[in-house]
């Protein structure tokens, strides 16, 4: 894996285990020669994310939508910056830079972000491994959201078995980088193509 999308918060939280996972994460990405692709922030988890991986020599790639790019929020010396005029074709732009994603502690944006990218697994359109660092059980309800909708028929079990979870980034990249993709059904392969 040469290139990972971190969704992640524009806050830090309340907690200091949040922002200790995120830099253990960039030293581990610099480390392992993985280029970060992420939304372009300067602040919250982004930035520390983004600043460990560049004291370790690391690549950090940010795309950001105009709308955002201003002093505040913009990280001004990440190895490189890329504006989009809107939000979807920021999401198109991370898609076309990275092999997969992962979700760590964040909001509406981090949620918004991550399901987007199970719902083109699902449907065929990217069969990239999808991880989630589920740091401090941060993300355990959603994952119990996930197995209610398998429960009650909304979701089927191998679209389910897509989210990657662990709670340290060296088990987490080890299931991504052995990730296989589910065989899509002919129905959905239809659909996914019109």
């Amino acid at each position: 894996m040469q290139r990972i999308a971190v969704f992640c918060g524009s806050s830090i939280g309340f907690n200091g285990v949040y922002e200790n996972e995120a830099k253990k994460v960039g030293a581990y990405f610099a480390q392992k020669n993985i280029g970060l692709v992420y939304g372009g922030g300067k602040i919250g988890m982004m930035g520390a994310i983004a600043d460990a991986i560049l004291e370790n020599k690391g690549e950090v790639i940010g795309v950001i939508p105009e709308l955002l790019r201003h002093e505040e929020v913009a990280h001004t010396q990440i190895t490189r910056m890329i504006v989009t005029k809107k939000m979807s074709k920021r999401k198109v732009k991370i898609s076309k830079l990275v092999d997969g994603y992962i979700a760590m502690a964040g909001g509406f944006g981090t949620l918004d972000e991550i399901f987007e990218a199970l719902t083109l697994g699902q449907l065929g359109i990217e069969n990239k491994p999808i991880g989630i660092l589920n740091t401090n059980n941060f993300f355990t309800h959603t994952l119990n959201q996930l197995d209610l909708m398998v429960k009650e028929g909304f979701l089927k079990q191998i679209n389910r078995d897509m989210v990657l979870v662990s709670d340290n980034i060296e088990e987490l990249i080890e299931k991504m980088s052995s990730y296989q993709a589910p065989k899509m059904s002919k129905i959905v392969n239809t659909v996914a193509s019109k």
